[in-house]
């Protein structure tokens, strides 16, 4: 055991069994002394110093006296990102998670929640209980946060205790937030028409031209490639979409058109939108600024984004009459309840019904 003491307002002692490695960390650090006659090391009482013998000498044998953790803030903040890095492994869950096949968004906003959850945990907490996760949950929900949100936050959570720390799953209990149910954000057919047409880059039009047409996610239209493209069948692949599935979708003749004028100007290869580096396509969030830009140019108040092209094209779909198993076909979606959201959007029933006010013969009075 390496133990450390404060000495005096400027000095620490540090008092170690002999061992060379630990010897050699130690002569590394600036200013330090050794004094025969207590038989220890003398180090100087600052952050530099400390920060060294911490980073330096193995954590678990280090042991320091109850006065110094007390008014020494770097050593708490170091025990508490020690601690921390102890109660998250990122490279194992990262490993599981894998495993299992989830999607590179999936891992990444899985990792993000289990620290962010992990750096709340008080020092003396030792492991994840369920209280700490309901109060957790509690505080997302004051702040505001969605419950689609949390209730991924839960399942990262009990992902992480189940294959990373080997807990039970039901030792930890929990109770989900009711799911939300809100209706997406569509445009008119006039307005995805002005928003279409107030473009003038070809490649830009190409891909909003796809999005809409073919009823695809940003993260599908980036990813496409050349030999996605069937214009013969009128049909387009979408690989390892949402779930990791295939499926065909609609290639319409305008947005064929409008693909066919692109590619005669910028000659992709690989990728049908090739991004600046070579070899990679275009990055979502380019085309999400494209969107943006498109909708500042077109005039369009709605707080929408790309991804309320594809409710447009299902709920255009539906007010034209495509039946509803067609319509769950082309957006992959596993479950026809998620496709039944649009029957809600469609105004094409509530528009024949007649207002009772519109049926009164009212005269305005002066």
């Amino acid at each position: 055991m390496i133990e450390v003491v404060k000495l005096n307002a400027d000095s620490l002692g540090i008092k170690l069994p002999y061992h060379p490695e630990h010897i050699v960390s130690i002569r590394r650090i600036q200013g330090r002394r050794w004094d025969a006659g207590q038989k220890l090391w003398i180090v100087p009482y600052k952050k530099s110093a400390i920060l060294q013998l911490l980073e330096m000498l193995p954590r678990k044998l280090l042991s320091f006296e109850p006065t110094l953790l007390k008014e020494c803030e770097w050593i708490g903040a170091f025990e508490k990102e020690d601690r921390n890095k102890s109660r998250f492994n990122r490279a194992v869950l990262i490993e599981e998670l894998k495993k299992c096949g989830y999607s590179s968004k999936t891992i990444k906003a899985y990792c993000s929640q289990v620290q962010r959850f992990v750096q709340t945990l008080p020092p003396d907490v030792p492991e994840i209980s369920s209280e700490a996760v309901q109060k957790y949950c509690l505080a997302l929900l004051a702040n505001h946060i969605s419950h689609s949100s949390v209730n991924q936050t839960i399942s990262a959570i009990r992902f992480y205790a189940k294959y990373v720390l080997n807990n039970p799953v039901n030792e930890i209990q929990y109770i989900r937030p009711k799911k939300q149910h809100t209706l997406p954000n569509v445009l008119s057919e006039n307005e995805v028409k002005k928003l279409l047409t107030s473009i003038t880059n070809s490649k830009h039009k190409a891909v909003l031209y796809l999005t809409y047409s073919s009823g695809l996610r940003v993260c599908e239209v980036v990813r496409l490639r050349m030999a996605d493209l069937d214009t013969e069948r009128q049909t387009l692949r979408v690989r390892q979409g949402k779930g990791r599935k295939d499926r065909n979708t609609l290639l319409s003749r305008a947005a064929t058109n409008m693909v066919q004028s692109y590619i005669a100007q910028f000659q992709p290869e690989e990728w049908l939108f090739p991004g600046q580096n070579p070899g990679r396509h275009v990055t979502e969030r380019t085309i999400q600024k494209v969107f943006e830009e498109a909708r500042r140019r077109a005039g369009i108040l709605k707080k929408v984004s790309i991804h309320s092209l594809r409710h447009s094209f299902a709920t255009h779909l539906l007010e034209g009459g495509t039946d509803l198993r067609y319509i769950q076909e082309l957006l992959g979606h596993q479950s026809a309840r998620t496709t039944q959201c649009y029957t809600h959007v469609s105004t094409k029933n509530i528009q024949r019904i007649q207002s009772p006010l519109d049926r009164m013969d009212l005269e305005e009075q002066e």
